[in-house]
């Protein structure tokens, strides 16, 4: 026990006699014997060096794509060299928020500046210190909406499917009604919305570009929302912010969003980031935490943890989450990216995404048996159906290529940025091969 324990012997016997029992197995007395564990069957120790060649072999198992042409929530976007340089700052290196948190001003700056930069690309007035991921946050915005007699909650099923998930988990386990709006021709069905949304109607929930990369009719189903008396949550792609409407401008109430693209890299899938910014009469009821300016008493400015709608710091049952985690490094990620492109940077990865993306789709689409699924306006993902995909896939990733991701009635595909004509053209010659 002593081997896992960073305190003396003495220190141990210290705290023993305080509490009032003679020795470490007392304090598990009302532990049943067979339930406790006497040692642990582990193999020795390693050495650092034999460590490092272990992992070494084991991450050469991983297969690293010179292309990636897949989404579906999680991107391949550049990131500029001085967003590792500055994370890797040993002052900034940590997961967590501090609970002490007004001792580290420079924290609680940087969760600031965080808070601001995701304000100024959602045109919200509030924005939290984030929370897990795009998933959660979706998932998050539900309790915020609900009211006394607004008890519903109605998302379209246009969303990504692994965040619809997590929102019936969340709505599972507080009883909340949850109503998928079915989609039509790859949007939401904004008439079967209109005829669903009842008197008791919280919040409906769209996803802006769709799962699908289609752009929906935003305003119009804003409209449609707050006739019925409910609020608009809106999870937005933050690139496309680059060129599209902001949610508020699209009347949206609460804006969510998955940060990953923001400078954070696929990472197997996490740790991502969760964003949540709404309007100025919601603020109270957002989830984690909130980072105020102030001045001290000498008039200097100071940072501060201004709202905290969390279990632990109000009552349980007031509460609107138990997320206690920030994921501060990945908001400083975000901040550093957006400072490093700014507004003009992120223009030209939104606009460089969407024509690539148009690009591939049109050469596709040359290939007999290929055709758009969708059709309308889209950002950088679309569908298309791919005879034999199986045979493509398994030909693209031989050529170190990853595929576009298989959706019933087809493939999803992506593009950002990083991808280079020389690398389109030599997918879609792949995908011709084989079809041919």
């Amino acid at each position: 026990m002593g081997s896992y324990v960073p305190s003396s012997a003495a220190e141990r016997e210290e705290m023993l006699k305080k509490i009032g029992v003679k020795s470490i197995d007392d304090l598990f007395a009302a532990v049943p014997r067979k339930m406790l564990v006497k040692s642990l069957d582990l193999p020795s120790g390693k050495s650092e060096l034999e460590v490092s060649a272990i992992m070494t072999a084991l991450s050469e198992k991983n297969k690293v794509y010179k292309t990636i042409l897949r989404g579906a929530g999680a991107y391949d976007h550049y990131i500029p060299a001085v967003v590792g340089s500055v994370l890797s700052k040993e002052q900034f290196v940590t997961a967590y928020t501090p609970y002490q948190a007004e001792i580290s001003q420079g924290i609680l700056q940087n969760i600031f500046e965080y808070q601001t930069m995701i304000c100024e690309l959602t045109g919200m007035d509030v924005s939290n210190a984030s929370v897990y991921d795009g998933a959660t946050a979706m998932a998050e915005a539900v309790p915020m909406c609900k009211e006394r007699k607004k008890t519903k909650a109605y998302i379209s099923a246009t969303v990504n499917p692994a965040y619809l998930e997590v929102v019936r988990t969340y709505c599972s386990a507080s009883d909340t009604d949850l109503t998928v709006i079915p989609a039509k021709n790859g949007k939401t069905d904004v008439k079967a919305l209109e005829k669903a949304l009842s008197d008791d109607a919280a919040c409906f929930i769209l996803q802006q570009p769709n799962f699908f990369g289609l752009f929906e009719d935003a305003e119009k189903i804003g409209a449609v929302v707050h006739a019925a008396g409910a609020k608009y949550v809106m999870s937005v792609n933050p690139i496309s912010m680059g060129f599209c409407k902001t949610p508020a401008e699209y009347g949206a109430d609460v804006a969510v969003g998955e940060g990953q693209p923001l400078g954070m890299p696929l990472a197997f899938g996490g740790p991502y980031l969760g964003f949540m910014a709404c309007k100025e009469a919601m603020q109270r009821k957002l989830p984690g935490r909130i980072v105020g300016q102030t001045v001290d008493v000498d008039g200097k400015t100071g940072y501060v943890l201004t709202l905290q709608a969390r279990e632990q710091h109000i009552r349980r049952e007031k509460a609107s989450s138990n997320i206690c985690s920030n994921q501060a490094l990945c908001a400083l990620c975000a901040a550093v990216y957006l400072s490093a492109m700014g507004a003009k940077g992120l223009s030209e990865a939104a606009t460089l995404s969407t024509s690539k993306a148009h690009y591939l789709a049109k050469e596709l689409c040359k290939i007999e048996g290929v055709d758009l699924v969708y059709k309308g306006e889209f950002f950088n993902e679309f569908v298309t159906t791919l005879p034999e995909t199986g045979k493509v896939l398994k030909a693209l990733d031989k050529a170190g290529i990853l595929g576009g991701l298989p959706v019933d009635g087809g493939v999803l595909w992506c593009c950002t940025e990083k991808q280079t004509k020389e690398e389109l053209d030599r997918a879609v010659a792949i995908v011709k091969e084989v079809l041919l």
